[in-house]
């Protein structure tokens, strides 16, 4: 007896189950119109996360970077601002800045994946906890050889290489006005802040 209810053995006690999305179906979802185009959405480890807006702090170091990497690496390289990579069939993320294998149609047949990305860079201030935990830990996990978190907050860039299982073996601080050059262009420094 339960509350005055008797309990049958054919009646089970089912909990709700959380919904694990796929990059398919998030995809899907964008191509039928059902997300806002306005909201900047990432898919991290089959969580839909909505990221919050950007400030004109975060807005303005991103456009210099991208500037900045267009004039060093133009035809060796893609750079890509605020677009998916596709780690996994669950992680689908938006990073602030990525530098990608060189394709002549700019990744239209698919997004690119972990095998085509040099690097990325994600410039942060309100989100830089979930920067160097969530997201951190799923580069590192897809295997991406190396992330830059270009940390406004404390003035400092701090540079994660060597991925192993959902960390970086290697990790070192470059301050502002030092230089660090990407690990596919190692004769090609950049000065990030």
């Amino acid at each position: 007896m339960y509350h005055g209810f008797m309990v049958t053995l054919e009646h089970q006690i089912v909990a709700p189950q959380k919904k694990r999305w796929t990059v398919d179906e998030l995809l899907a979802m964008e191509k039928a119109g059902l997300l806002d185009p306005e909201k900047r959405i990432e898919l991290l480890d089959g969580e839909v996360y909505e990221m919050p807006p950007t400030s004109e702090g975060h807005a303005s170091s991103v456009d210099w970077l991208v500037r900045l990497f267009l004039k060093q690496f133009d035809e060796r390289a893609v750079v890509r601002s605020q677009n998916p990579i596709r780690l996994d069939d669950e992680d689908l993320p938006l990073p602030d800045l990525a530098l990608l294998e060189w394709k002549e149609d700019f990744y239209r047949q698919g997004h690119p994946r972990p095998e085509n990305v040099y690097l990325v860079v994600e410039v942060s201030d309100a989100t830089l906890w979930f920067d160097r935990s969530s997201k951190l830990k799923r580069y590192a996990k897809a295997g991406l050889r190396e992330v830059w978190i270009v940390n406004l907050k404390d003035r400092q860039t701090e540079v994660f290489r060597d991925p192993s299982g959902e960390e970086y073996l290697t990790r070192f601080v470059v301050k502002p006005g030092e230089s660090v050059a990407p690990l596919a262009f190692p004769d090609d420094p950049i000065t990030p802040l």
